[in-house]
C-alpha cells in the first residue's frame, strides 16, 4: 500500500527533486531546468558512460558489476581513491553517498559529546545526528558581505563551550565560502572530533590546496567526506567516501549493511576517480559561469547575491522569496533551492547552481520575468 507523499520538510532537505516537482506541475522531469540541486551540468563525464556502456555490453551471464555481488571490502575502489590522493587505502571507506557516511558519523560524534554545526548549515548534519539521540548546538557564522572576495578566507575561532564534536563544510553549503586550511588545523587540537565534509572542494579552483586530506594520517580524530556525485554528476549511482582512522572506519564497516556500494558506482569510481581533466574543465567553468552570474544576478531589482567560490550563489531579499520560487516552477519550469531547511536562514533567501551558459540565460530571463509581474 502506498504510504502517501513524504512530510513538505523532507522535500525541501534536499535539491534536486525532479521527479516530485514534475508531479506536481503535470509536466516531464526534462521539463525542468533544476537549479536547486549542484550538480556539474555538461555532465555525466565520458569516462563514466564508456564505463557504464561497458558494463551493458558484457554477454548475459558472464561476470560484470551488473550481475554479480559487489565486493564487500570494496578493494579495487579503496586503492583506486587512495592512489587519487597518495593516502593508504586502509583510511578510505566508500559509501552510499556521502549520506550514508554522516549517519555512521553521527554515531561516532553522538557518543563524543554535544556537536557544533556552524549556521547557516547543511540539514542533513542534524538528521544523522537524531538517528542516535545526537545533542548539538549552533556555531553563528556571519555570511559573506557583497563585492569582492579573495579565497580562501580565515574561519573565525570557534565559539567557547562543551562540544566535543564539529561539523565544517569547506565550501561552506550553503554559503559557498572556501575556508582555508590554516585556520582549520587548530581545531584539530580542540576537538575530540572533527568532521570536514568536502563534497564541493574538487570543483573550486584552487581549492584542493585547502584539503585537510593532508593531516588525516597524523590525526586520528579527524574525518574527511568527499563526494563523487557533485563532480562526476552522478548522484543517481550515490558514490562518496570518508578518510579517516582505519580503526574507525572498521568500526563502521561492522555497523552498515552489507552492500552499501552498489557494483555500478564501484566500477564508475574506480575508473574516474583520478581524472584530472574532467576535475581541471569543472573548474574552468566554475571560474567562468560563477562571476558572470553573479554579476548578471545583481542587476536584479531586490535580489542580492553572496558571494561564492563553490558552483553555488546563495540570494538573499527583503522581503519573502517563496512565491517568487514557486512562480519560477509553475511559469517558468526552474526550480531553485529553498533555503528554509538551513539552519539559520529562512523565506527571504534561495540558493542558485550554476548551469552552463545557455541555462545560466534562461535562469536569468525566468527570474526578470517574474520579478516583473
Amino acid at each position: 500500500m502506498d504510504g502517501g507523499p513524504p512530510e513538505p520538510a523532507a522535500l525541501e532537505r534536499h535539491g534536486g527533486n525532479l521527479e516530485a516537482v514534475a508531479r506536481r506541475l503535470g509536466c516531464r522531469p526534462t521539463d525542468l531546468l533544476d537549479a536547486s540541486a549542484s550538480l556539474v551540468p555538461f555532465g555525466p563525464s565520458a569516462s563514466v558512460r564508456r564505463v557504464l556502456q561497458a558494463v551493458l555490453r558484457t554477454p548475459a551471464g558472464k561476470p560484470s558489476p551488473l550481475r554479480d555481488y559487489p565486493d564487500r571490502e570494496q578493494l579495487r575502489l579503496r586503492r583506486a581513491i587512495a592512489a587519487h590522493h597518495q593516502i593508504d587505502p586502509a583510511a578510505v571507506l566508500p559509501g552510499n553517498g556521502a549520506a550514508e557516511l554522516f549517519t555512521w558519523l553521527a554515531r561516532d560524534a553522538a557518543a563524543a559529546g554535544t556537536s557544533l554545526l556552524p549556521s547557516p548549515g547543511f540539514a542533513d548534519y542534524p538528521r544523522a545526528l537524531a538517528c542516535w539521540g545526537g545533542a548539538w548546538s549552533p556555531w553563528p557564522l556571519a555570511l559573506p558581505q557583497p563585492g569582492i572576495v579573495v579565497w580562501p578566507q580565515p574561519l573565525p575561532s570557534a565559539p567557547a563551550g562543551s562540544s566535543q564534536a564539529l561539523w565544517v563544510t569547506n565550501p561552506h553549503n550553503p554559503t559557498g565560502q572556501l575556508w582555508s586550511r590554516a585556520s582549520l588545523e587548530p581545531l584539530l587540537e580542540r576537538f575530540v572530533l572533527v568532521i570536514v565534509d568536502e563534497a564541493f572542494l574538487p570543483l573550486v579552483p584552487g581549492g584542493e590546496s585547502q584539503s585537510l586530506l593532508p593531516l588525516v594520517a597524523s590525526h586520528p580524530g579527524l574525518v574527511v567526506i568527499r563526494s563523487l556525485t557533485k563532480l562526476l554528476a552522478i548522484a543517481g549511482l550515490r558514490l562518496g567516501y570518508a578518510v579517516a582512522d582505519p580503526a574507525r572506519l572498521r568500526r563502521w564497516a561492522a555497523w552498515r549493511d552489507p552492500w552499501p556500494v552498489n557494483g555500478l558506482a564501484a566500477a564508475v569510481g574506480e575508473a574516474v576517480v583520478g581524472d584530472r581533466l574532467w576535475q581541471e574543465r569543472v573548474q574552468r567553468w566554475v571560474a567562468a559561469e560563477g562571476p558572470w552570474l553573479e554579476k548578471r544576478l545583481q542587476q536584479l531589482p531586490g535580489l542580492t547575491p553572496l558571494p561564492s567560490a563553490a558552483n553555488f550563489l546563495l540570494l538573499r531579499s527583503e522581503s519573502p522569496l517563496v512565491e517568487l520560487r514557486e512562480r519560477l516552477e509553475r511559469q517558468q519550469r526552474v526550480l531553485l533551492r529553498d533555503c528554509r531547511s538551513f539552519d539559520g536562514l529562512g523565506e527571504c533567501w534561495l540558493r542558485i547552481a550554476l548551469q552552463d551558459r545557455r541555462n545560466n540565460r534562461r535562469l536569468l530571463r525566468a527570474l526578470r520575468q517574474e520579478i516583473s509581474r
